[in-house]
């Protein structure tokens, strides 16, 4: 079995002619030394750069498409259009309800008219009305610390632009 590996291991290092010939007038057109080594590692160099030339064209290119499990990119933004557009139908929708609930009160006597104002019922809906837009203390000092090491990297940027003029 050792001897078989040898043999292999020597015959891939053996020079060998390919040799291309007129088959009417033995005239040789075209020769090649060649080992079996030069030939494996051609062929799987050219694998690899086949494989990867076939991977950018598709990730690249807009036949990534055509592959199922990939949406194109219209399709991407489309969605996102509709999503919006939902959220905002949804919002409307949650105002008119609550000012329908308030007509009705009103209607059945529940709640004076005087009392009754599209602006307050509308006020009553919004979402956004009662977040606390203030910062905490954590994130006064989170902001105090990414300022002053921003601040330590623009000194370092300067002095080394500095150094590298001189």
């Amino acid at each position: 079995m050792d001897k078989k590996k040898f043999n292999f291991r020597k015959n891939l290092f053996i020079k060998n002619r390919l040799v291309i010939l007129n088959e009417n007038t033995f005239e040789e057109i075209f020769s090649f030394k060649l080992t079996l080594m030069n030939v494996f590692v051609t062929f799987t160099l050219g694998g690899i750069f086949l494989i990867l030339i076939t991977t950018f064209i598709i990730a690249f290119t807009p036949l990534r498409e055509f592959i199922p499990g990939y949406s194109s990119s219209e399709l991407k933004k489309n969605a996102t259009e509709l999503a919006i557009k939902s959220d905002s139908l949804e919002t409307a929708l949650k105002k008119n309800e609550a000012y329908i609930h308030g007509i009705q009160k009103v209607l059945r006597g529940e709640l004076d008219y005087a009392k009754f104002n599209k602006d307050s019922i509308l006020a009553e809906t919004d979402e956004h009305s009662d977040v606390n837009m203030t910062a905490s203390e954590a994130e006064l000092k989170l902001r105090e610390e990414v300022a002053k090491t921003e601040k330590e990297s623009d000194e370092k940027k300067r002095s080394k632009n500095k150094s590298d003029k001189k």
